[in-house]
């Protein structure tokens, strides 16, 4: 059985299929979100097309173009990368010119990927190209030198996590969620503190606000609606008639004014007024929407976070353990370059605004082929790789692939890391958990301030990588009585419970009556938190 499993190819697999994944759709994601290049020409715009990379190639200095093979790279001193081509097209006063295809710059290409050259070659052609036809791949090579992509391990975003804090000496009940969506993290926080009171912090607020405020903001008004939104358990009921005898404000107009003092401080009105629904839209659960229409599915969001705030000091349930692996993420090679991409493509498409506007200025042609340089994106990839400073301030992400003996190639590539500080305790991250049987390995971690941090995967463990056909998982919903909320006023009766998707919003059940089976599990269940789908590797997947 070990032997037919490892002659599959299945060591690096994982850092192959992420970042095959990342050529398939994360390329044309990243390019859908931007759509347009907006520009301050009067009624002109560029509209952004299909995105596609090539295989790797070499311009040599008689200007012909020939196929680069990884150990050439290597001899070199090049670059493994292939060129970008993006179909781009001016729009001006509403006419839209010819679409063209420009080169937007080269893109690293992993050994042993989908675009690579090796792909399909058999072991006497790799012999040929000077390359190791046991060499596994899932590298990088930049500038002669290979560059690994460690696996990071992170908390599971869109995921509410509950445990105790403290504030001024007192023990208080604090639920927590990573919103992400678009590489942009938010961290909303909401607290049990004095009187049962509930406040919320989130980006581009100072200090917290009421959560009832926040409710009402959101569309939530009355005391009614948002105690049933809450829960219908007497006992939170108790302590939520706390917080509304305590509430500051009446009406959804009020609750704006209220937030929109706060985050513009001393500004006019107007402005606060328009200042408060940007925040509330912008950073609040930033994977739900940012939409004023996301309101509703925030609110719900956000009063499930306080039902987990009072069923922790009820006792009706126990703190999320952090360690436990359900509660973890892994960003692989895949979703460390979509990061690296999106960041790199908006420093681009500003470049291509500013080349556009002085094209203008100058009244030049406005050719899409002139506007581009292709060296902003090349470079803004490639330096990332060659000295492992990631995007969002994360060090030692890239490093110089181990080739002392071919078992420390493995494990490098095999490789798992913390993002928590070498210089603190630690002790229960550090500590191997329950969780991690047959997924890490329980003794491959070095001795030292990495103990515990840096781990390895075990010898047979395999990896999802999310799940992009969303529409297949709203089908499959829907074939079991799933409906989507639609209205404005929650009112879900107990019987119901949540199913929360991934930049699908929140789904109810309905009709339990005709789906016994579905019915039974549900009650076992309690509920499906289906909110660990994401763009991440998942242990989970199942």
């Amino acid at each position: 059985m070990s032997q037919a499993y490892f002659t599959r190819d299945k060591i690096v697999q994982h850092h192959i299929d992420s970042f095959n994944k990342f050529i398939d759709y994360g390329l044309q994601k990243i390019i859908d979100e931007q759509k347009i290049i907006e520009t301050d020409i009067e009624d002109t715009y560029l509209k952004l097309g299909k995105i596609r990379v090539e295989h790797p190639v070499v311009k040599e200095a008689d200007g012909a173009i020939e196929k680069l093979y990884p150990n050439e790279a290597r001899l070199r001193n090049l670059s493994y990368s292939g060129p970008l081509y993006l179909e781009m097209s001016v729009v001006k006063e509403g006419i839209e010119s010819e679409v063209m295809e420009a080169k937007i710059g080269q893109l690293p290409i992993m050994v042993k990927s989908k675009i690579c050259n090796l792909l399909g070659l058999s072991e006497p052609e790799k012999v040929r190209y000077g390359e190791d036809p046991l060499d596994p791949g899932g590298y990088f090579i930049i500038g002669g030198t290979e560059r690994v992509v460690m696996t990071l391990e992170d908390l599971a975003p869109n995921k509410i996590l509950v445990e105790y804090g403290e504030r001024y000496g007192d023990s208080i009940e604090v639920a927590k969620v990573f919103s992400q969506k678009r590489g942009y993290r938010a961290l909303v926080i909401v607290e049990r503190g004095r009187k049962s009171l509930l406040e919320v912090s989130f980006p581009s607020i100072s200090g917290r606000v009421y959560f009832i405020t926040l409710m009402r903001a959101l569309g939530i008004v009355t005391d009614e609606d948002i105690v049933n939104a809450v829960s219908s358990d007497p006992e939170i009921i108790k302590f939520m008639l706390e917080n509304l005898e305590e509430a500051e404000v009446e009406t959804q107009e009020e609750a704006i004014e209220k937030i929109g003092a706060r985050v513009a401080a001393g500004q006019a009105k107007e402005y606060q007024i328009k200042r408060a629904n940007y925040v509330i839209d912008r950073y609040l659960f930033p994977h739900l929407g940012n939409d004023m229409r996301d309101r509703i599915s925030k609110a719900h969001f956000l009063a499930r976070m306080a039902e987990s705030c009072f069923e922790l000091a009820l006792g009706k349930r126990t703190e999320d353990d952090k360690d436990h692996y359900a509660n973890k993420r892994l960003k692989l090679a895949g979703d460390l370059m979509e990061d690296l991409f999106r960041v790199s493509f908006n420093r681009l498409a500003r470049d291509i605004k500013y080349q556009l506007e002085r094209a203008n200025m100058r009244n030049r042609e406005l050719n899409v082929a002139t506007i581009v340089r292709a060296d902003v994106l090349t470079d803004r990839l490639q330096h990332p790789l060659a000295t492992g400073n990631w995007v969002g301030g994360r060090t030692g992400v890239s490093q110089l692939l181990d080739r002392n003996d071919y078992i420390s190639t493995l494990s490098h590539l095999r490789r798992v890391i913390s993002p928590l500080s070498r210089a603190q305790p630690h002790f229960e991250a550090r500590d191997l958990h329950a969780t991690q049987w047959g997924r890490l390995c329980p003794s491959e971690t070095p001795e030292g301030p990495n103990c515990g941090l840096v781990k390895n995967f075990a010898q047979m463990v395999e990896l999802s990588t999310g799940i992009e056909e969303i529409e297949s998982i709203k089908k499959i919903l829907y074939d079991l009585n799933v409906e989507k909320v639609v209205v404005k006023v929650p009112e879900i009766p107990a019987r119901i419970k949540e199913i929360l998707l991934d930049e699908f919003g929140e789904e109810i059940i309905e009709e339990f009556e005709e789906t016994p089976e579905i019915e039974t599990k549900y009650k076992e269940e309690d509920f499906y938190d289906y909110s660990d789908v994401d763009d991440s590797g998942s242990m989970f997947g199942d």
